[in-house]
This record gives structure tokens, C-alpha cells and sequence, in this order.
């Protein structure tokens, strides 16, 4: 009898995503040269929604051994079912987790969600053991910056994004992970002007138009991209044109090789637990 082979799995929606999306590739690509080797090493990351598993898969596949934590429960389920892990829930004030319990801990774009952040950043010194190596990002607080002048212009103010401020600047990062005894040491920054503008325009099309006329659940406040199975189906067939003009989308974010400096849209800082 001739063996039938089995049909390839679907790629999960969280990956479909994520391959279409410049700004958390590039976020990954900054961790990763940040974070260093990661062989044996205890690894923590903490997000506040915004994130649906994928970038957790990447991580893993870069070595370490990963715990995860989620500020939003509402987006644990779908994380725990594409990571076949489980995904503590977290809040600001207590990271349950040990203290001392992670040589690296990652927070990916928490900050700008808090109205105070002093006990998150205190919770992320506690739970790093010592010399352990923190990396936060947030979105770059700077005003002035010509797409976020254009955002606030149409419309698109950090309560769309789910965020209490902007952002902050790598300098304001570094200053308040010092007040907790950490050290700072490298820092970088992603998404630049034509990274920034492309995304943009993405999630001014998704919230403003195309979420308002399509079927399907609810789009949430603060979310900026379908965030579940359904509400991707409830876009499908312009998700679909999105993927076959994702290259010329990609091609245009590769303008930012011609930005002169090294700033972004979007920072990354490292501190070390002495």
C-alpha cells in the first residue's frame, strides 16, 4: 500500500502575523545582538499585550531556557496554546517569579502602558539574579519626531496604542533603571523614519478604517492589529493583498539606510545587576 503523505500544517495565525510585521522584526533582531549568547542561560520575557506568542517562539529558538509573562490575561490562552508552555500572569507590582530567578530578563513595551513604573522596575531588579542583564523597550518618548507629530495630527494618540505616554527616551530608561540599582550598559534603537511611517500607515488603515466596516469581534481599545484567529479571518481577503505587497512594503522600510544616524522610533536599553 503506498504511504499518503500528511497534509503540511497550517502556519498559525501568530506567525502569519508576525512575518508581515517589520517593526517586531526588527525589535527581535536589536534583543537578540543585545542579550548576547543565551546557551544556559535562565531567561524571563515580560509583555503587555501586543504580543501573541510569536516573538516568544523566536526566542526560544535563539537557545536559553524561557519563562513567559503576560500583563493582559485576556491573550494568555491563545500564547499558551501556540507555545504548549505555560504563561504566568503578571501585573506591575509583583512578577511571580523568584527572586534572583533569571540571568535575563527581557520587558518588551510595558512602560509606556503604566502610569507609574517604579514597581515593575523594581520587580525586575528582584527577580534578576546577580549579575544578571536586563533589556527594556519602549516605544522613543521624543514629541517632536515627524511621524509621531503626524500620528497625534490623525488622530492616532498613545490611547489608541493602549499606552499612557508616548514612550520614553533611552536616556529616561536608563535613569529609572538606576534608581533601582541596575547598571546601565548598551543601548539601541529600531524602526526608523520609513519603518515607522510604513506601520503606521498599517495601523491607521486597520483601526480608523477597516476594523470599523468588517465583521467579526470587537477591535479592543489599544489594539492596533488583529489580535486572535477570529478578528484575522474577519480581514482576510485584504490580509491577503497586504501579503502580496508586503516585498514593496519591506523595500520601502529598507529606506531607512539612508537616515542619518542611529536613532528610532522605537529604544532598547541593557542594564546589569551588580
Amino acid at each position: 500500500m503506498t504511504a499518503i503523505a500528511a497534509a503540511p500544517a497550517a502556519t498559525p495565525w501568530q506567525l502569519q502575523l508576525y512575518r508581515k510585521s517589520l517593526k517586531k522584526q526588527q525589535k527581535i533582531k536589536l534583543l537578540l545582538d543585545l542579550l548576547g549568547p543565551l546557551e544556559g542561560q535562565r531567561c524571563l520575557l515580560v509583555t503587555n499585550g501586543d504580543n501573541n506568542g510569536a516573538m516568544n517562539l523566536v526566542l526560544r529558538a535563539a537557545g536559553g531556557s524561557w519563562s513567559w509573562a503576560e500583563m493582559e490575561e485576556a491573550g494568555i490562552p491563545a500564547m499558551v496554546a501556540l507555545l504548549d508552555e505555560p504563561v504566568a500572569h503578571a501585573s506591575p507590582q509583583r512578577l511571580p517569579f523568584s527572586s534572583g530567578a533569571f540571568d535575563r530578563v527581557v520587558v518588551i513595551d510595558v512602560h509606556e502602558h503604566l502610569s507609574s513604573v517604579s514597581q515593575l522596575n523594581q520587580e525586575i531588579e528582584r527577580v534578576l539574579a546577580a549579575g544578571g542583564l536586563a533589556v527594556v523597550t519602549t516605544p522613543n518618548g521624543a514629541a517632536w519626531l515627524p511621524v509621531a507629530v503626524l500620528k497625534r495630527l490623525c488622530g492616532m494618540h498613545p490611547e489608541h496604542y493602549g499606552h499612557v505616554v508616548q514612550g520614553y527616551t533611552a536616556d529616561q530608561l536608563e535613569r529609572m533603571l538606576r534608581e533601582v540599582h541596575l547598571t546601565p550598559g548598551r543601548r539601541g534603537a529600531y524602526s526608523r523614519f520609513f519603518t515607522e511611517l510604513a506601520e503606521f500607515a498599517i495601523n491607521f488603515g486597520y483601526v480608523k478604517i477597516l476594523a470599523r466596516r468588517k465583521k467579526g469581534p470587537p477591535v479592543q481599545t489599544g489594539t492596533i492589529a488583529p489580535a486572535s484567529a477570529e478578528q484575522l479571518r474577519a480581514v482576510e481577503r485584504t490580509y491577503r493583498l497586504y501579503a502580496m505587497i508586503y516585498p514593496f512594503v519591506r523595500a520601502f522600510s529598507s529606506l531607512d539606510a539612508l537616515v542619518p544616524g542611529r536613532g528610532g522610533y522605537a529604544v532598547a536599553v541593557t542594564a546589569r545587576k551588580a
